[in-house]
């Protein structure tokens, strides 16, 4: 990467990694728990618009997680893992329509587990917390992208456009 393509990467990466914990941290209340409603994740869409968006994501849900009321180092690692794969499966896909799917399975998945063993150990309750969680995350998941995110994605669309990415997206 050139230096001056490097000059407008990184910012964008702060940019987004800021946006993302500010935002989870401001709604705090709403974003860490058993049910949780993160608005921040409509960000995990901009991986469509760009690429310094997986990194980006990725340090935003490290500094909330890290923030957590009840900090739970799997959160932090397992949870932000979780947000950097699925961001990076994001910026494969074409289609905005189809782009809150990454977030949603792979939180899903990870965080599910994430608060399954946290409430219940690997006691005789983790299945059947794990497999409510697995249900509960990823539909707070599609509801939060595909209301907030799309929109967003779509909005930001054109701006992103004018900056030299975004024209692959349908």
């Amino acid at each position: 990467m050139k230096v001056k393509e490097l000059l407008k990467y990184l910012p964008r990466a702060g940019l987004i990694a800021a946006i993302y914990a500010a935002l989870t941290l401001v709604l705090y209340p709403l974003g860490f728990g058993v049910v949780q409603f993160r608005f921040s994740e409509a960000l995990t869409l901009l991986p469509l618009l760009f690429p310094e968006a997986v990194p980006g994501l990725f340090v935003g849900c490290v500094v909330a997680n890290m923030f957590s009321p009840n900090i739970v180092i799997l959160d932090v690692i397992f949870g932000s893992a979780a947000t950097l794969i699925a961001a990076y499966l994001t910026s494969k896909v074409k289609s905005v329509w189809l782009a809150p799917l990454p977030p949603a399975v792979i939180n899903a998945v990870v965080v599910g587990a994430v608060i399954a063993y946290s409430t219940a150990g690997f006691s005789a309750g983790f299945w059947a917390a794990y497999f409510y969680n697995i249900v509960i995350i990823g539909l707070e998941e599609l509801a939060v992208c595909y209301v907030l995110g799309v929109p967003l994605t779509l909005a930001l669309k054109k701006t992103a456009q004018k900056l030299g990415a975004g024209s692959r997206i349908q």
